[in-house]
């Protein structure tokens, strides 16, 4: 999409869903002056996550009508709002599900931001990055070092810090056998992050067309889900210190759970909003823990982007122009991305 002026200023779009149930649509979109502690990007390339789905059909939309999905943004800073320090007009900066938060409450006050009762959401909490443009809190600020592209950069924002942090608040330690459940927008992530922190990294899929790509992302051991329990073939191995659940359902973790080492850790990171249904013996008489995760603050974002830098992890993406978000989030919802849909601008 190539900027376009009217009186000297630039002409801004965004992907829009405009009436309750409505599709996803390209229009005009006017851009907000930031104010005060506010800062205004020109995004150059946005993610899309499963969750976007979600916010598009969202029937009754905090910020109201259009809705803008996107919380996976990259792009250059091009305004600066009043009071705002340490941020200037042309800079790289992103901003990913942690879109902002009050800084008085006490989960603020004790640096665990992404907890905060009022954090807000770009796409949910007011117009995400699936525009030209975006104004969003200074604090929510990602710096985008050099070495990574704008579209690479983009997925930090929510997979890439979701799934890097899950791993290393884990428990699990250098030579630990972890699993990573599912081999998409998260899990691709996943196993990279994993075998780059020293993990003995299994990935469990479903078919045998996936073993190449698994092993290609970094996986010592691939285990087909849909040709043998991958709970018993986890097991053979040796039993997985942590099982990364990246996949959108959670069916298949029942069957898992045997899969885990005495003391091992089920985290939960993609999700389809059923029940967990476990055996609570398979807990208790192991001492199994079972634990969520979501995102991570600015500052974890970026420490997600210099480890990538120094480890060569890197997402693997699709890109497609703004203009046809509709067909670029039914790629993704198919699962049919290799392994992130990213939209850009053209600039």
């Amino acid at each position: 999409m190539i900027a376009v002026y009217e009186n000297g200023r630039q002409v801004h779009s965004a992907a829009q869903v405009t009436d309750p149930g409505g599709p996803v649509r390209p229009a005009p979109a006017q851009p907000r002056e930031p104010g005060p502690g506010e800062v205004r990007l020109d995004v150059r390339a946005s993610g899309i996550c499963g969750a976007d789905a979600g916010m598009a059909a969202n029937p009754t939309p905090a910020y109201g009508f259009p809705i803008t999905p996107g919380h996976e943004v990259a792009g250059v800073v091009a305004e600066v709002g009043e009071g705002v320090a340490g941020w200037e007009v042309g800079e790289r900066a992103g901003v990913g599900w942690f879109g902002g938060s009050c800084g008085y409450c006490t989960a603020c006050r004790s640096g665990d931001v992404v907890h905060c009762a009022e954090r807000q959401i770009p796409g949910l909490s007011y117009p995400g990055g699936w525009a030209t443009t975006i104004t969003v809190p200074a604090a929510a600020l990602v710096r985008i070092p050099g070495g990574l592209s704008f579209e690479e950069a983009a997925p930090f924002g929510c997979a890439g810090v979701t799934t890097f942090n899950a791993l290393r608040h884990s428990g699990a330690e250098p030579g630990d056998r972890v699993a990573v459940l599912g081999i998409g927008g998260l899990g691709h992530f996943a196993l990279q992050f994993a075998a780059a922190m020293g993990f003995e990294t299994v990935a469990i899929g479903r078919g045998a067309d996936k073993r190449e790509s698994a092993l290609g992302l970094g996986a010592h051991h691939y285990i087909d889900a849909s040709a043998e329990d991958a709970g018993k073939a986890l097991r053979a191995l040796g039993g997985a210190r942590l099982l990364l659940s990246t996949a959108s359902s959670s069916k298949p973790l029942a069957g898992l759970i045997d899969g885990l080492t005495s003391h091992g850790r089920l985290t939960v990171i993609g999700f389809d909003g059923l029940p967990l249904d476990l055996p609570l013996d398979k807990l208790v008489m192991y001492a199994r823990h079972v634990t969520g995760h979501v995102t991570g603050s600015p500052v974890e974002t970026e420490q997600a982007m210099r480890f990538a830098l120094a480890s060569g992890v890197r997402p693997q993406v699709q890109t497609a122009p703004l203009e046809h978000a509709a067909e670029a989030l039914k790629t993704q919802q198919a699962g049919q991305a290799r392994f992130r849909m990213v939209l850009t601008t053209g600039e």
